[in-house]
């Protein structure tokens, strides 16, 4: 059965349009500490913990997808570290870390509780993370945030990189408050060797606020930019859709996604897989492959290896976020049903 399962693995993920999937984004849970306005509403309903993938499964999952070529796996959410016990996960895909089946094993947190786990995250191999940071204003920050606290951001920050994590800061650009502070945020970013990266608000999910008002395309914010610091384009390219720059006059690299401005689909190597078991190959689609009961139906893998290779067959050449379409949701689901 292992033999016959390997085989079945041997082929590598290649869409219908010659995309090879090496990156995985796996949500441990659509739960989350900090409500954040472009995000989800301030009452979000999240999925009923029964409905979830146990720890147990997830890491079938992400095992079936090291086996199929995946080299690259994000744990996201939510926010990944409210999941109980889910240093269990980092641990125990920390083997195909050693073994080089699994190049990077990262995850995208909100730092709240990061400072309780950035040593655990580095023991069990991870050497980067991305942390969501939209302001440095104490106040606009509990204001974005429906309460959170900056002052813990800043301390889960400050952790991970005593322990020597690479930290990337991933900014959702918001018409009316990052044009004011993108200057703080790269000398804030690049005074502590972290990268800096832009990401225009994504139309998914029902917020309770108008999202053409927060919208703010990166190609204004980016001649902003220009205006005041030497952006210098590099080649450099993380797995994810990022168009990177390196500024002159810090030496540190900004990145710009850019979901509506650019279509990134072309190079799109990457799938999710929600808390509940639900592949989606692309995040701007409604297209879903359940994967949960896949699992359930057998303890033999052969069943999920087909589940996951039929669902990237259906992979679609790209997304459907318009911008006249802004003022409500393209797509129902929150981003922390998604998985961010």
């Amino acid at each position: 059965m292992l033999m016959e399962t390997s085989q079945a693995s041997a082929r590598p993920l290649v869409d219908t349009f010659g995309r090879s999937v090496s990156y995985l984004r796996l949500s441990v849970t659509d739960r989350c500490d900090l409500r954040c306005v472009y995000c989800m509403p301030e009452r979000m309903i999240f999925m009923q913990r029964q409905h979830l993938l146990s720890l147990e499964e997830l890491e079938r999952v992400a095992r079936a997808f090291i086996q199929l070529g995946v080299t690259k796996i994000r744990i996201t959410g939510g926010e990944p570290l409210v999941r109980k016990n889910v240093m269990t996960l980092f641990n125990n895909l920390s083997p195909s870390l050693r073994d080089g089946s699994l190049k990077e094993l990262t995850l995208t947190t909100n730092a709240t509780r990061l400072a309780d786990h950035a040593a655990g995250l580095a023991e069990a191999g991870v050497r980067r993370v991305n942390v969501s940071l939209d302001t440095l204003d104490p106040q606009r920050f509990t204001e974005l945030t429906r309460g959170g606290s900056l002052t813990t951001v800043l301390k889960g920050i400050e952790a991970a990189r005593l322990v020597g994590l690479a930290i990337k800061i991933n900014t959702v650009a918001l018409k009316g408050v990052t044009e004011k502070e993108v200057d703080q945020l790269i000398r804030f970013a690049h005074g502590d060797g972290m990268d800096l990266t832009l990401i225009e608000t994504m139309p998914l999910g029902e917020t309770g606020e108008d999202r053409l008002a927060q919208y703010l395309p990166l190609d204004s914010l980016r001649r902003q930019i220009e205006e005041r610091w030497t952006l210098n384009p590099v080649a450099l390219r993380t797995g994810g859709p990022a168009r990177y720059a390196r500024i002159e006059e810090t030496g540190g690299l900004v990145g710009f996604i850019t979901p509506l401005t650019h279509n990134f689909c072309e190079g799109c190597n990457r799938v999710r897989v929600t808390a509940a078991g639900l592949l989606h190959t692309c995040l701007g689609q409604e297209d879903a492959a359940d994967l949960k009961d896949v699992m359930r139906a057998s303890q033999d893998d052969r069943m999920l290896v087909d589940g996951i290779r039929a669902a990237i067959q259906s992979k679609p050449r790209g997304h459907d976020f318009v911008l006249d379409r802004m003022s409500a949701p393209t797509i129902a689901r929150h981003m922390s049903n998604t998985g961010g």
